[in-house]
């Protein structure tokens, strides 16, 4: 399917005497991608909106919530205040990997619904975004219906519901929200969503297309960063290091306190050999923002190089953010599930892997299940997990990467030999552990 730019002319603007609602633009991820919703503040308090990956210290979103509590403190039953608070509860937790903030969003979301439970769609929404961040996909669409039904001409809750879509492997329900969020509001949110639908289906010159116009109409330096940094995603993820590392060392221009930007510049350093600098990038991203996913990288990044008790302790730190996650009420799926099934234990990988398919049907979600079956010996399932995972058309280098191992596995020496060369025609760099290991296995099916 094809997102075509048309343009509406329909628009709300909800304006009271304390209130003024802005249809935000700031970006953050929500699952594969996401944004700041919308914003609805009370008059004098701060509007800023951090994004994932911004230093914590640089990040207005903290000043934004002392602001809505000091509000809050004077005028306790303003349910559009209370609204406000949850989002950026749910924000702050994805910009500082802390889901403790996820309890204190439900709380305040929760009570702005009871004070004001018709139409109140920034609280609806919230909901929405609260249940995403937790992984709790059918919920979130659940939510996301709701808060659009409440307010059809917002476009960045139509992002909502995409992105529940997505999660959800409804790809093509998803598309048609984004197409209406493309229709409502032609810009950097909604090119931003139109790319990802692109990618998810192979279509690589058209996401970058639609990445790039996003760039060109983002409103300021976090929206840049943002862009940025998908669009060098989107350049390594198809074997060219070299240009993630000058978009992300453009981004970090614009935004220096970007912490994902540093990621993705270690990400090309160490794919271009440069290991020391990709370490020391790394850290520096683990230290400001200690997401699963930095950390993660980082150990395996160790464990490449022989430097096992350093990787150990990445890994040690990746479990205990696990628990932390699972106790503030956050699913486990595919990046548990493929830790495990890489670094712990298989039969934990396999329970965290159907689990997460249950609750997230979404292709990665698939190739977790694949992987987890292979590593307890169950191949067959294995292989029809993988074809779910690449049903899409989808480039991705790690699924061609597992699909391939398990065919090995089976004895299909052709079709392994054909996604291995598949894995490494497509990113020859996609991991430093696992892309050096199908070059040896190709070698011996060779």
């Amino acid at each position: 399917m094809t997102l075509h730019l048309r343009r509406r002319t329909h628009r709300r603007t909800l304006l009271s005497a304390s209130v003024t609602t802005v249809l935000g633009v700031g970006l953050f991820l929500a699952g594969g991608l996401g944004l700041a919703p919308w914003q609805t503040a009370p008059a004098g308090t701060g509007t800023g909106r951090g994004a994932e990956g911004a230093a914590p210290a640089a990040d207005p979103l903290a000043a934004d919530i002392t602001g809505v509590q000091a509000h809050l403190r004077q005028t306790p039953d303003d349910a559009v205040a209370l609204a406000t608070l949850g989002l950026d509860y749910v924000q702050q937790a994805k910009a500082t990997a802390d889901p403790t903030y996820y309890p204190k969003a439900e709380g305040v979301l929760q009570r702005s619904l009871t004070l004001a439970p018709a139409d109140n769609f920034t609280a609806l929404g919230g909901m929405a975004a609260l249940e995403a961040g937790r992984h709790h996909f059918a919920e979130a669409l659940a939510w996301a219906k709701r808060a659009v039904a409440a307010n059809t001409y917002n476009a960045s809750l139509y992002g909502t519901l995409a992105d529940a879509y997505t999660q959800l492997g409804r790809y093509s329900e998803a598309a048609d929200a984004v197409q209406h969020m493309v229709d409502l509001r032609p810009g950097a949110p909604s090119l931003s969503r139109a790319s990802y639908v692109a990618e998810l289906r192979g279509d690589i010159a058209t996401a970058r297309t639609d990445m790039q116009r996003a760039l060109n109409d983002a409103a300021g330096p976090a929206d840049q960063a943002f862009a940025y940094y998908y669009l060098g995603e989107l350049a390594f993820n198809n074997g060219d290091p070299g240009t993630e590392l000058a978009e992300a060392e453009a981004g970090l221009r614009v935004a220096p306190t970007y912490t994902a930007l540093l990621q993705a510049k270690a990400h090309a350093e160490a794919a271009l050999g440069r290991t020391d600098a990709a370490i020391t990038d790394l850290t520096q991203a683990v230290q400001r923002v200690p997401q699963p996913e930095y950390v993660l990288q980082l150990g395996e990044l160790y464990q490449s190089l022989g430097r096992t008790e350093e990787a150990d302790q990445q890994y040690q730190v990746f479990r205990a953010e696990q628990k932390l996650f699972t106790a503030n009420g956050v699913a486990l799926d595919s990046d548990a599930a493929l830790f495990e099934a890489d670094h712990g234990s298989a039969r934990q990988a396999l329970a965290i892997a159907r689990q997460g398919l249950a609750t997230r049907p979404f292709m990665d979600s698939h190739d977790a299940l694949a992987w987890a079956l292979h590593a307890n010996g169950q191949d067959r399932e294995a292989l029809t997990e993988s074809d779910q995972a690449l049903a899409q058309g989808t480039r991705n280098a790690l699924f061609h990467y597992h699909r391939g191992m398990i065919e090995q596995s089976l004895g299909d020496t052709t079709a392994a030999r054909t996604d291995l060369t598949q894995a490494l025609t497509i990113n020859p760099h996609f991991n430093p552990l696992h892309a050096p290991q199908a070059q040896a296995a190709l070698a011996t099916l060779r």
